[in-house]
């Protein structure tokens, strides 16, 4: 026969009090209602019983599902799983799960992706698979759902966002650069529909100007996705069209490796020959051949940042000026992959 599911009548017989007490204390966002001492004696029977509360109902009582969708562009970039463990922890300290989607823009499903979470009653949206000027996002914002964007940014600047201070990236990478003394330096763009690329880019070059570098157009390649067959792609457009350079500066860690392996199969030398620098320091590119210099993003912190501004949207809280949009600070990373000019 089929065990009977513990229910909260259960638990508050056992413990001795009303199953509303039990509920509170079962709810971390009203467990400061009761006792320490009660609270933890409901959690410790709750457990022994193994009450499990019944999710149906209580989106049926307070029409909250307490889920979250998470949308990633790429769940093969290793910079996302760190962003998702510091979403998830904060969601469920609060008791919230999230649902994970793996959904590009320019995918013709996209649209209808996030249409289905949104129909299946999600209570807000953390996105970091978005577009500059995406329309999506504004339509369910405008709908009444609360949203946040984690490594990227909306246009719209009422869409509150953390991100990484790309700024400061570029800047730190080029000063690098210049003082291993490099003067002509190639730029491996991101894409330019993207902010993590747009604002990337215009930092290397506005950098690039400032502090005396070659600034010459025909030195950036703009990559179309930010992996490693692109950054093999634009590697090899920029060696087949240019010499001259010593060093390559690519928007993220992915198109780096791409433009090491390029390298190594054209018999360049890194860094001997050609110094290269990425940016986000995804896991594992210190264990690569050369190890590579790039800049460190707070990838579990930007996680944790966007889930807790997005659980004060949920609970109703306004966001002050300073809390709309969170730039997180980098860090350079110097490895192997770059050095002296010879």
């Amino acid at each position: 026969m089929a065990r009977r599911r513990t229910t909260l009548k259960d638990v508050a017989e056992e413990v001795g009090v009303h199953t509303s007490t039990v509920s509170r204390a079962l709810n971390p966002e009203t467990r400061h209602f009761i006792r320490p001492e009660v609270a933890e004696r409901i959690l410790a029977v709750s457990e022994r019983l193994n009450y499990r509360p019944n999710a149906a109902a209580y989106s049926l009582r307070t029409n909250k599902t307490r889920i979250i969708g998470v949308v990633i562009p790429d769940i093969a970039n290793p910079v996302f799983p760190p962003i998702i463990r510091g979403i998830e922890d904060v969601l469920s300290e609060r008791g919230y799960l999230a649902i994970l989607v793996n959904s590009e823009p320019h995918n013709a499903r996209h649209g209808a992706v996030l249409d289905a979470l949104q129909s299946r009653g999600v209570d807000g949206l953390i996105m970091a698979s978005l577009e500059l000027g995406d329309s999506i996002i504004r339509g369910m914002i405008d709908d009444g759902l609360p949203a946040v964007t984690v490594n990227r940014r909306a246009e719209d600047a009422d869409v509150p966002s953390v991100t990484n201070d790309e700024d400061q990236g570029m800047r730190l990478i080029l000063e690098h650069l210049k003082a291993l003394g490099h003067t002509r330096v190639a730029n491996l763009a991101g894409p330019q529909s993207i902010s993590t690329g747009k604002e990337r880019f215009e930092a290397f070059r506005r950098h690039a100007r400032a502090m005396g570098f070659d600034t010459s157009e025909d030195l950036v390649v703009f990559s179309q996705r930010l992996n490693e067959a692109e950054g093999e792609r634009c590697a090899a457009e920029l060696l087949d069209a240019l010499s001259g350079f010593t060093a390559i500066v690519a928007s993220n860690d992915r198109l780096a490796v791409g433009a090491i392996s390029l390298l190594r199969r054209r018999g360049i030398a890194c860094p001997a020959e050609m110094s290269v620098t990425g940016f986000n320091d995804m896991p594992m590119v210190d264990r690569f051949e050369p190890p590579l210099t790039t800049v460190r993003v707070q990838q579990y912190e930007v996680g944790r940042l966007a889930a807790s501004m997005l659980m004060k949207r949920l609970d109703g809280g306004e966001l002050e000026p300073s809390e709309e949009h969170i730039v997180v600070p980098v860090e350079l990373v110097v490895r192997a992959s770059t050095a002296r000019v010879r």
